[in-house]
C-alpha cells in the first residue's frame, strides 16, 4: 500500500505534466494563428525633414550636430491584440549611413500599448524623444548622406510563446536641413 506522501507526489506530478502539455497547445496554437492568418498592419509617417543645429549635448564638452524633427504618425495596430498579446513596445527608428559607409539605427520615440483600446496610434507634431546626433562625431552636414528613413517598428509580447518583431510603416529619403546655430 502507498503512502500518503507517494499519493500527493503522483498527483502533482501528474498536474504538472498537464500544465506543461496544456502550455505547448497553447504555444503551437499561437504560433499556427500567426502562419495562418498574418495581421495586415497599416500606418504612416509624414515629416518635412530634419532641422540639423550645432549645439551642445548635455554632459558633453564639445560642440556637435543634433538632429530635431517634427513627425505625424498614424496606424492602427488593433489586429495585433489577441488572446495571447501581453503589450505591444513601439518605436520610430532612423537608419542612415554615416560618412565611413557605417549604417546607423537610431531610436527617436517610443511608446509602450497594453490595452486594445490605444493601440489606434494618431500622433500628430510630436517631437522626438531621444537625441538626434551622429555617433561617430563627423556630423550630419560633414559626409552622412543627404537624408535618412524612418520606420515604425513593433515588437509584441505575448503571454506564451516567442517575441515579434514587425515594421508598421516607413518613409523614406527624408533630408537633413542643415543649420549654423542653435
Amino acid at each position: 500500500m502507498h503512502s500518503f506522501f507517494t499519493r500527493v507526489n503522483n498527483v502533482s506530478a501528474l498536474l504538472s505534466s498537464c500544465t506543461m502539455a496544456l502550455l505547448a497547445a497553447i504555444t503551437i496554437a499561437s504560433l499556427l494563428q500567426d502562419a495562418i492568418y498574418p495581421p495586415q498592419i497599416q500606418g504612416e509617417i509624414s515629416m518635412k525633414s530634419v532641422k540639423v543645429f550645432h549645439a551642445k549635448a548635455p554632459r558633453q564638452r564639445r560642440r556637435q550636430e543634433m538632429g530635431f524633427l517634427n513627425f505625424n504618425m498614424t496606424a492602427d495596430l488593433t489586429p495585433l491584440f489577441t488572446w495571447n498579446t501581453k503589450q505591444l513596445f513601439l518605436s520610430l527608428e532612423a537608419e542612415y549611413e554615416n560618412a565611413q559607409g557605417v549604417n546607423n539605427t537610431i531610436v527617436l520615440w517610443d511608446r509602450i500599448v497594453r490595452r486594445p483600446e490605444d493601440a489606434r496610434v494618431n500622433v500628430i507634431g510630436a517631437k522626438n524623444k531621444y537625441a538626434f546626433k551622429e555617433i561617430g562625431g563627423k556630423g550630419f552636414g560633414k559626409g552622412a548622406t543627404s537624408g535618412a528613413s524612418y520606420a515604425l517598428k513593433f515588437n509584441l509580447m505575448p503571454y506564451v510563446g516567442m517575441l515579434r518583431y514587425g515594421e508598421a510603416a516607413r518613409i523614406s529619403d527624408v533630408p537633413f536641413d542643415v543649420r549654423e546655430e542653435l
